[in-house]
């Protein structure tokens, strides 16, 4: 299988874990203060980016 394939099958697995964990903490977050709340859904919303690029990365590397 090629590094692409691999990269696709993590990176949706990946992302709807991701999602998943998210909508359960965000339960604990719903009830707080809206400047909680705001930091918690920015950082929520960014921080995927970091794996998803590493992952990206990875597949367009030529293998060895």
């Amino acid at each position: 299988m090629s590094r692409a394939k691999v990269a696709f099958l993590i990176g949706v697995v990946g992302f709807i874990v991701y999602i998943a964990v998210v909508v359960a903490l965000g339960d604990f977050v719903v009830h707080r203060h809206w400047a909680i709340q705001l930091v918690y859904y920015v950082f929520a919303g960014i921080i995927w980016v970091v794996p998803a690029k590493r992952l990206i990365e990875w597949s367009a590397k030529a293998p060895r």
